[in-house]
């Protein structure tokens, strides 16, 4: 036998004798062996990466919401706090300008969906959830053609699922129930900007807050006091999230008050709200002040049954009929006050509404709501986009100059064949249809129920989800841009509730306080000697 023989020896001592050089070995083996458990991860997210490749190649410059893109440009190239939507986007475009590159912002916005998918992934595996498993939870994420097509828009979805994402993990990365206070500071950062980015991400804060609450530990919460086991009290990361959040907030209303003249974000929702109630408020149930008084839509105008997000850029409706500029702060104040008392007097009426909205997130089939016009902008083109003609948003030049100046370009829009055509036809087959995301959204919630052990993670995840679907539907109107960021959340929820399940019955967390922290040569040798060992015991010849 030689000094290389796998099988073991007796030494002079009586005792086992591994070959230096194959314990080396099989310790680097064994080293490399859990990265190979990332394998199909990193295949997915390579398939991904190339897919949204074929996208820029396909239309290098991007693709461009018509109205909205304008305006993010716009003010993007002219920054002042309009009325009518935050500018956390446009600063991220302000930041880009100096490539001149329309290019570079969807190649960014690209990056920002791989990288949600990979925070869900880390998460996940943080959470102990299998890697193959953890890989099949991100799938819808990299591979929806519907957030692929997002990403490549010059819209603010990416910027703003992205941040939360971020957010989210910070708040779910660690070892112990609840976050720590040093992670809860970043997070609150990144989600008080992401309510500047889009301001239907307001909700989360308060909603964020109360699961921070939630964590405390020792006392039993008042709240689902079933469903949350006991903790005791730690008030620090809430306090700071809080606090973090506040700042980019108070920041920008600070702005807003110099530029405008009153404190806010913007003077914008209340006719949004008002385009939510308008369809059923009845001004003889509602019995509405003087001042709110002729608010009401006619009979023939009800019937009509035109969409909200249409509805409230039509020159007939009653606001714009009674007021000069529907985003003043006297407007916004009166029409959101008529939407309050719409909504009190007639809650029957608002919550058949919001559900008509979650139902054809969750249809099997793709409406043209609000418009079909507006549905298209959400499919791979074949042919390039035309501007409009007049002003821009901000009042300085043209949206086609503003592209052009901003891009260094004279063609802001190119499709570029045969790749348009790859993503057309990508688009027409591969995509997470309503159901199923329907079924993500009811596996997160039984998932909030029955996982015991991270209930108030999934909670977290499964409240953004819901939260980030609901409160635009309930406070403006229902559309498919709005569908898409909800899906990575609601997917984190189910992989979290799966995670659950495999911690039943298992030791402290990988790298927790009290967890095992053996080096690879020491886990070799004691493999190695208890199989020497049980082999000594139970040959004839060492037997006395």
């Amino acid at each position: 036998m030689t000094v290389l023989s796998i099988r073991t020896t007796e030494d002079q001592r009586g005792g086992t004798h591994v070959p230096p050089r194959l314990l080396a070995a099989i310790a680097a083996i064994r080293a490399f062996r859990p990265a190979l458990r990332h394998g199909p991860f990193l295949l997915a997210l390579v398939g991904g990466a190339l897919l949204r490749w074929t996208a820029v190649r396909a239309y290098p410059h991007g693709l461009w919401f018509t109205g909205d893109s304008y305006f993010y440009l716009g003010y993007a190239l002219h920054p002042e706090p309009p009325a009518s939507k935050t500018l956390g986007y446009s600063l991220l475009l302000r930041l880009l300008e100096p490539l001149h590159s329309l290019t570079a912002i969807v190649i960014v916005q690209h990056l920002m969906g791989l990288g949600i998918a990979v925070m869900v992934y880390a998460v996940l595996c943080r959470a102990r959830l299998p890697a193959w498993a953890a890989a099949i939870v991100t799938l819808p994420i990299l591979y929806d053609a519907y957030q692929i097509e997002l990403e490549h828009l010059l819209m603010s979805e990416a910027l703003f699922t992205f941040l939360i994402a971020a957010a989210l993990t910070l708040l779910l990365w660690g070892d112990r129930p609840g976050p720590a206070w040093w992670m809860a500071l970043p997070a609150g950062l990144l989600l008080g900007y992401a309510v500047l980015v889009r301001s239907a991400g307001a909700p989360l804060i308060p909603v964020v807050l109360l699961l921070l609450l939630l964590f405390r530990r020792d006392k039993p919460p008042r709240l689902l006091p079933r469903l949350l086991p006991r903790a005791r009290p730690d008030l620090r990361p809430a306090l700071a999230f809080g606090a973090l959040a506040a700042v980019p907030l108070v920041a920008y209303a600070l702005w807003f008050h110099a530029e405008r003249g009153t404190y806010g974000l913007t003077t914008s929702d209340g006719i949004y709200l008002w385009g939510r109630t308008a369809g059923f408020a009845d001004c003889a149930k509602m019995r509405p002040p003087p001042d709110e008084q002729g608010l009401c839509l006619d009979a023939e105008a009800k019937a009509e049954q035109d969409p909200p997000g249409h509805l409230i850029w039509r020159a007939d409706i009653p606001p714009r009929q009674r007021f000069a500029s529907v985003v003043s702060p006297e407007a916004n104040a009166t029409l959101r006050s008529f939407s309050i008392h719409a909504i009190l007097a007639q809650p029957g009426d608002y919550l058949r509404t919001i559900a008509d909205g979650i139902g054809m997130a969750f249809a099997t089939g793709r409406h043209p709501h609000p418009t079909a016009a507006t549905e298209g902008l959400y499919h791979f083109p074949d042919t390039p986009q035309l501007f409009p003609g007049g002003r821009s948003w901000t009042g300085r030049g043209t949206a086609l100059s503003d592209a052009m100046r901003y891009g260094r370009t004279d063609e802001p829009s190119r499709v570029v064949q045969p790749q348009a055509g790859h993503m057309i036809r990508y688009q027409e087959r591969y995509y997470l249809p309503g159901p199923a995301l329907g079924v993500l959204f009811a596996l997160g919630g039984a998932g909030v129920l029955v996982a015991r052990r991270r209930r108030r993670e999934v909670l977290l995840a499964w409240g953004t989800a819901t939260t980030l679907l609901v409160f635009p539907i309930a406070s403006a109107d229902f559309d498919y841009r709005y569908v898409v960021p909800p899906m990575p959340f609601a997917c984190l929820a189910v992989g979290l509730g799966l995670s659950a399940f495999r911690a039943r019955g298992t030791g402290p967390e990988p790298g927790a306080a009290g967890g095992e922290g053996e080096t690879a040569e020491r886990n070799v040798s004691r493999w190695w000697g208890s199989r020497g060992s049980r082999h000594r015991d139970s040959d004839p010849a060492t037997v006395p």
